[in-house]
């Protein structure tokens, strides 16, 4: 597939294919642009509205006094951070210590770039891909474990524990959701997935059980309220983070808003139609407004709801989520697979 100067930043084909290595080059470069400004916008905008909403609920202003609304408060922070000295604990592994983070956010990254963004912004068409990027998915429960264990800090190693346990245990609901869907669309392929949600076909309304199922479980599977189990103020202080100088604070503040980036693109790809709406709206447009609104959702029950204990935390995971899950297995082999 030929790629030109001309081409508009919302139409370049997936470069994994054919075509000469000119016009590849070109679609790669483009695609990464797009990915990476849309990526960085929507982390800036997410965490301006994070800190805003929070504030709003809890009856406060939250950042006014930078730029216009406080827009500029993130920014001012993250320089902040940076300008700081990159401190690593005495007792620490240093190069599992330092590398931890990088790879957490590295993988999330690549996993980002690996998602179909409309029908010709995509960096390949993986026939496996949703197995695929949880199959990635499941590093991270090993890298925080990493990390807090190479800190040297036997109360960054108690939150590890629970973070890996918690991520354990969600990642067989999800896993068994994500088999319903497959059941349904006939295959693990994203954009398939998408193109079988056409005209209002939302899976979030044809497999209810099954959504509610995978958003918990996201929620818990990148550490959103109320599963941040990593931070326990009275006893675990910021968990596995506890021993991080500012800049590895920024940069696991920026995995925070990668994973939520991830994991809210990932819903409106599977369960609402990803791209596919008004004609008037361009694909890729579309799909980030849906991600934006369950970023949104995702914010208010940060807002709104207490942080779980451990025990019923685990036991929502194993004792309802999972049973729930094969259930809504069996409801879509009954009702949609012939």
């Amino acid at each position: 597939m030929n790629v030109t100067a001309a081409n508009s930043f919302f139409n370049i084909p997936y470069w994994m294919g054919s075509g000469n290595i000119v016009s590849n080059l070109v679609g790669i470069v483009l695609y990464l642009v797009v990915v990476s400004i849309t990526f960085s916008i929507f982390g800036y905008t997410v965490g301006w509205l994070e800190r805003k909403i929070i504030a709003r609920v809890q009856n406060r202003h939250g950042p006014t006094y930078v730029g216009m609304w406080g827009l500029l408060q993130n920014l001012a922070d993250l320089v902040k951070l940076l300008a700081k000295e990159d401190v690593i604990p005495a007792n620490a592994d240093r190069m599992l210590f330092s590398a931890s983070l990088p790879l957490l956010l590295a993988l999330s990254i690549f996993i980002i770039l690996l998602i179909p963004y409309s029908p010709t912004l995509q960096a390949t068409n993986l026939g496996f891909g949703l197995l695929i990027i949880f199959t990635i998915m499941s590093f991270f429960p090993l890298l925080i474990f990493t990390a807090a264990f190479s800190s040297g800090n036997k109360f960054a190693e108690i939150s590890a524990q629970r973070s890996v346990l918690v991520l354990l245990g969600y990642e067989i609901p999800i896993l068994l959701v994500i088999a319903a869907i497959a059941a349904m669309s006939g295959g693990y392929n994203l954009s398939s997935i998408v193109g079988m949600q056409a005209g209002l076909h939302y899976l979030a309304f044809l497999m209810p059980i099954g959504f509610i199922i995978f958003y918990i479980s996201m929620l818990a599977e990148f550490e959103r309220p109320p599963f941040d189990l990593r931070e326990a103020d009275s006893e675990l202080i910021a968990g596995w983070l506890t021993d991080v100088s500012a800049p590895s604070y920024a940069l696991a503040l920026f995995l925070d808003y990668a994973r939520m980036f991830l994991g809210s693109v990932i819903m409106a790809i599977l369960f609402f139609g990803g791209w596919n709406g008004p004609a008037f709206i361009p694909p890729f447009f579309m799909l980030v407004i849906k991600a934006l609104l369950i970023s949104f959702s995702i914010i208010i029950v940060r807002a709104t709801t207490f942080r779980m204990r451990m025990d019923r935390a685990l036991r929502l995971g194993w004792v309802f989520l999972i049973p729930l899950s094969l259930i809504n297995i069996v409801i879509t082999y009954l009702l949609f697979v012939k």
